[in-house]
Protein backbone atom coordinates (compact mmCIF):
# COMPACT_ATOMS: atom_id res chain seq x y z
CA UNK A 1 0.00 0.00 0.00
CA UNK A 2 2.95 1.82 0.52
CA UNK A 3 3.56 2.55 -3.28
CA UNK A 4 -0.16 3.28 -3.97
CA UNK A 5 0.34 6.24 -1.22
CA UNK A 6 3.63 7.56 -2.31
CA UNK A 7 2.58 7.95 -6.03
CA UNK A 8 -1.15 9.32 -4.46
CA UNK A 9 1.27 12.42 -2.70
CA UNK A 10 3.10 12.76 -5.93
CA UNK A 11 0.22 13.61 -7.93
CA UNK A 12 -1.05 15.86 -5.05
CA UNK A 13 2.68 17.29 -4.96
CA UNK A 14 2.40 18.09 -9.38
CA UNK A 15 -1.03 19.66 -8.61
CA UNK A 16 0.15 21.88 -6.02
CA UNK A 17 3.06 23.18 -8.33
CA UNK A 18 0.44 23.44 -11.63
CA UNK A 19 -1.24 25.70 -9.12
CA UNK A 20 1.88 27.98 -8.36
CA UNK A 21 2.46 28.30 -12.11
CA UNK A 22 -0.80 29.11 -12.95
CA UNK A 23 -0.96 31.66 -10.28
CA UNK A 24 2.39 33.02 -11.55
CA UNK A 25 0.31 33.90 -14.58
CA UNK A 26 -2.43 35.57 -12.78
CA UNK A 27 -0.30 37.84 -10.43
CA UNK A 28 1.98 38.79 -13.72
CA UNK A 29 -1.09 39.83 -15.61
CA UNK A 30 -2.79 41.56 -12.68
CA UNK A 31 -0.13 43.22 -11.36
CA UNK A 32 -0.93 41.83 -8.39
CA UNK A 33 2.96 41.86 -6.51
CA UNK A 34 1.51 41.14 -3.31
CA UNK A 35 0.33 37.69 -4.67
CA UNK A 36 3.80 37.08 -6.41
CA UNK A 37 6.09 37.82 -3.23
CA UNK A 38 3.66 34.68 -2.15
CA UNK A 39 4.80 32.28 -4.61
CA UNK A 40 8.89 32.86 -4.19
CA UNK A 41 10.44 30.94 -1.08
CA UNK A 42 12.04 34.46 0.50
CA UNK A 43 15.96 33.56 -0.55
CA UNK A 44 14.77 32.22 -4.49
CA UNK A 45 16.36 33.20 -7.00
CA UNK A 46 15.42 34.86 -10.57
CA UNK A 47 16.30 35.35 -13.90
CA UNK A 48 14.28 37.25 -16.37
CA UNK A 49 17.16 37.90 -18.97
CA UNK A 50 17.82 41.34 -19.37
CA UNK A 51 15.17 42.40 -16.90
CA UNK A 52 16.52 40.91 -14.12
CA UNK A 53 18.64 38.40 -12.30
CA UNK A 54 19.30 38.25 -8.67
CA UNK A 55 16.81 37.94 -5.97
CA UNK A 56 13.18 36.91 -6.49
CA UNK A 57 12.07 39.10 -4.05
CA UNK A 58 14.24 42.22 -5.70
CA UNK A 59 12.88 41.42 -8.67
CA UNK A 60 9.28 42.00 -7.29
CA UNK A 61 10.14 45.35 -5.86
CA UNK A 62 11.16 45.79 -9.47
CA UNK A 63 7.50 44.84 -10.93
CA UNK A 64 6.01 48.30 -11.09
CA UNK A 65 8.47 49.84 -12.76
CA UNK A 66 8.91 47.48 -15.41
CA UNK A 67 5.15 46.70 -15.47
CA UNK A 68 4.59 50.60 -16.07
CA UNK A 69 4.93 50.28 -19.91
CA UNK A 70 2.90 47.09 -20.23
CA UNK A 71 -0.42 48.05 -21.55
CA UNK A 72 -1.57 44.28 -21.91
CA UNK A 73 0.15 41.01 -20.16
CA UNK A 74 -1.44 38.07 -20.83
CA UNK A 75 0.46 34.65 -19.99
CA UNK A 76 -0.81 31.35 -21.07
CA UNK A 77 0.91 28.22 -19.96
CA UNK A 78 1.02 25.05 -22.06
CA UNK A 79 3.27 22.24 -21.63
CA UNK A 80 4.82 21.27 -18.30
CA UNK A 81 7.00 18.98 -17.36
CA UNK A 82 7.80 18.05 -13.85
CA UNK A 83 10.26 15.81 -12.52
CA UNK A 84 9.67 15.15 -8.30
CA UNK A 85 12.60 14.11 -5.94
CA UNK A 86 10.79 14.05 -2.22
CA UNK A 87 10.75 17.51 -1.03
CA UNK A 88 12.00 19.42 -4.57
CA UNK A 89 11.21 19.35 -7.84
CA UNK A 90 12.08 20.52 -11.32
CA UNK A 91 9.87 21.61 -14.11
CA UNK A 92 9.99 23.02 -17.74
CA UNK A 93 7.21 25.35 -18.31
CA UNK A 94 6.15 26.16 -22.06
CA UNK A 95 4.56 29.36 -22.25
CA UNK A 96 3.33 31.98 -24.52
CA UNK A 97 3.00 35.48 -23.46
CA UNK A 98 1.61 38.34 -25.69
CA UNK A 99 2.42 41.92 -24.01
CA UNK A 100 1.53 45.41 -25.51
CA UNK A 101 4.55 47.58 -24.74
CA UNK A 102 3.27 51.10 -24.44
CA UNK A 103 5.95 53.97 -25.92
CA UNK A 104 5.96 57.86 -26.23
CA UNK A 105 5.36 56.88 -29.97
CA UNK A 106 2.07 54.38 -29.48
CA UNK A 107 2.12 51.01 -28.88
CA UNK A 108 3.47 47.93 -29.91
CA UNK A 109 2.66 44.27 -29.94
CA UNK A 110 5.39 41.51 -28.26
CA UNK A 111 4.37 37.54 -28.69
CA UNK A 112 7.10 35.29 -27.09
CA UNK A 113 6.68 31.98 -26.92
CA UNK A 114 9.52 30.37 -24.24
CA UNK A 115 9.77 28.21 -21.29
CA UNK A 116 10.54 28.67 -17.33
CA UNK A 117 13.23 26.67 -15.64
CA UNK A 118 11.73 26.39 -12.47
CA UNK A 119 13.25 24.97 -9.51
CA UNK A 120 10.55 24.08 -6.81
CA UNK A 121 11.34 23.64 -2.67
CA UNK A 122 8.46 22.10 -0.32
CA UNK A 123 8.74 23.82 3.16
CA UNK A 124 6.26 23.92 5.67
CA UNK A 125 3.68 21.90 3.40
CA UNK A 126 3.84 24.89 0.53
CA UNK A 127 5.07 24.32 -2.63
CA UNK A 128 6.65 27.58 -3.70
CA UNK A 129 9.92 28.49 -6.19
CA UNK A 130 13.12 28.64 -5.38
CA UNK A 131 14.33 29.56 -8.58
CA UNK A 132 13.10 30.67 -11.79
CA UNK A 133 14.47 31.23 -15.29
CA UNK A 134 12.99 31.98 -18.71
CA UNK A 135 13.97 31.75 -22.49
CA UNK A 136 12.68 32.83 -25.51
CA UNK A 137 12.38 30.71 -27.92
CA UNK A 138 10.80 33.02 -30.51
CA UNK A 139 8.99 36.11 -30.56
CA UNK A 140 6.69 38.36 -33.33
CA UNK A 141 6.42 41.57 -32.87
CA UNK A 142 4.17 44.12 -34.80
CA UNK A 143 4.43 47.88 -34.61
CA UNK A 144 2.35 48.85 -34.25
CA UNK A 145 -0.48 47.17 -32.40
CA UNK A 146 -3.08 45.47 -33.86
CA UNK A 147 -5.03 45.33 -30.49
CA UNK A 148 -8.75 47.12 -31.04
CA UNK A 149 -10.77 46.59 -27.83
CA UNK A 150 -12.93 48.53 -29.80
CA UNK A 151 -13.91 46.60 -32.51
CA UNK A 152 -18.04 45.77 -32.78
CA UNK A 153 -17.52 41.98 -32.08
CA UNK A 154 -16.63 42.52 -28.23
CA UNK A 155 -18.55 45.67 -28.09
CA UNK A 156 -20.18 45.42 -24.32
CA UNK A 157 -17.17 42.46 -23.46
CA UNK A 158 -16.11 42.86 -20.08
CA UNK A 159 -12.13 43.77 -20.83
CA UNK A 160 -9.33 42.66 -18.78
CA UNK A 161 -7.14 45.03 -17.11
CA UNK A 162 -3.76 44.87 -15.41
CA UNK A 163 -5.13 46.30 -11.87
CA UNK A 164 -7.66 45.73 -9.04
CA UNK A 165 -10.67 47.23 -11.90
CA UNK A 166 -10.07 43.13 -13.51
CA UNK A 167 -13.59 41.83 -13.84
CA UNK A 168 -12.04 38.72 -12.18
CA UNK A 169 -12.39 40.75 -8.63
CA UNK A 170 -15.87 41.91 -9.43
CA UNK A 171 -16.97 38.03 -10.00
CA UNK A 172 -14.75 35.82 -8.54
CA UNK A 173 -14.66 36.53 -4.56
CA UNK A 174 -12.08 33.88 -3.78
CA UNK A 175 -9.91 36.01 -6.30
CA UNK A 176 -9.77 39.23 -4.28
CA UNK A 177 -6.57 41.21 -4.34
CA UNK A 178 -4.97 41.42 -1.39
CA UNK A 179 -3.72 44.99 -1.15
CA UNK A 180 -0.39 45.83 1.56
Amino acid sequence: MGDVDSKIQEIIDKEAIRELVHIYCRAADRHDHVLMRKLYHEDAYDDHGSFFKGKAMEFIDMLPEIQKSMGILHHNVTTHNIKMAGNKAEGETYIIAFHQVLSDSGAYDVLIGGRYFDEYEKREGIWKFSSRAVDADWAYVKDPSQVNLAHPMIEGANLGRPDNTDPSYKYLKSFRREER
